[in-house]
């Protein structure tokens, strides 16, 4: 996996060290991944992607090798926008002020942001698999929370949920991923085996709780006031998702992304929620058409 990429870990603001990998000299293409994962998910993709772009794949806050700090007690260092800083600092200190952004589950709520309070930094977005995070919370139905019992475990007072992820790290990897459309077989057992290590190291549970507790709180905070204010995501957007998956079934996506951006496009693709490792011919022949 990543065979001629660098590995790199850049210190950000408040101590936070950001983990890395880059390879490649064209246009700078930021990629973020999802949960519970980290940036091993686009192992199908960045060798490619990188004899057309700039490269940077990281590890969001909390996640993989990046720091993990504990939570504050509204969790706003875990919010969408403090993980975004994170990034705009990585890409600062590689050299790239604007860049093409692509974000995948929880990395694409970080890239919406991102987009969002930085627009001037995000040529082109990408995002995979989401909807909105504001419309997905006020549109919960039982269909959805039943299918993303995740989302509401999680976000339960510490220390319930970590106590139980800490239990088994590696089982929870493989319900949660193994649980979806494609079942495990759509994985690379080298990659399932670097998201098993991660979510054991100390502090990985917390973090993963913690990031969704700012989502069902600071973060929906810092959404309303943008939808209060009539901001909107500027720059092209394309949205991809999976036909099998939870956004299809329960969410327009495109209509939903249309109430939040100015400039969207997107499609389903036959797969279900795993975009980068269930359909990554796919995924490819999308972006390299979309940010050029």
């Amino acid at each position: 996996m990543f065979e001629g990429f660098e590995s790199f870990d850049i210190d950000v603001d408040d101590g936070i060290r950001i983990h890395g990998r880059r390879a490649g000299d064209g246009p700078p293409l930021l990629l973020l991944h999802g949960h519970p994962q980290t940036h091993v998910i686009w192992h199908r993709l960045a060798g490619r992607l990188a004899e057309r772009y700039s490269v940077v794949a990281t590890d969001l806050r909390g996640y993989g090798d990046s720091s993990k700090p504990a939570g504050e007690p509204d969790h706003a260092n875990y919010s969408k926008r403090a993980m975004a800083a994170d990034q705009i600092a990585v890409m600062a200190a590689l050299g790239f002020d604007a860049f093409y952004l692509c974000g995948h589950d929880r990395g694409g709520r970080v890239a919406q942001r991102l987009g969002m309070d930085h627009p001037e930094r995000v040529r082109r977005l990408m995002l995979l698999d989401i909807a909105p995070t504001l419309a997905m919370y006020e549109k919960t139905d039982r269909a959805f929370a039943t299918a993303y019992f995740h989302w509401f475990f999680l976000i339960q007072p510490a220390p319930l949920p970590e106590t139980l992820i800490e239990a088994s790290p590696a089982a929870y990897i493989t319900r949660t991923m193994g649980g979806r459309h494609a079942g495990m077989d759509a994985f690379d057992p080298a990659a399932i085996a670097e998201y098993q290590r991660c979510l054991a190291q100390p502090g990985a549970a917390h973090a993963l709780c913690e990031d969704y507790r700012a989502s069902n709180g600071i973060d929906l905070e810092h959404d309303r006031a943008d939808r209060a204010a009539g901001r909107r995501l500027s720059m092209p957007l394309e949205v991809l998702w999976g036909k099998y998956g939870v956004v299809e079934r329960c969410f327009d996506p495109l209509a939903e992304w249309r109430a939040v951006a100015e400039d969207v496009r997107g499609e389903a693709l036959p797969c279900g929620h795993y975009l980068p490792e269930e359909a990554p011919d796919e995924v490819f022949r999308h972006l390299t058409a979309f940010m050029r």
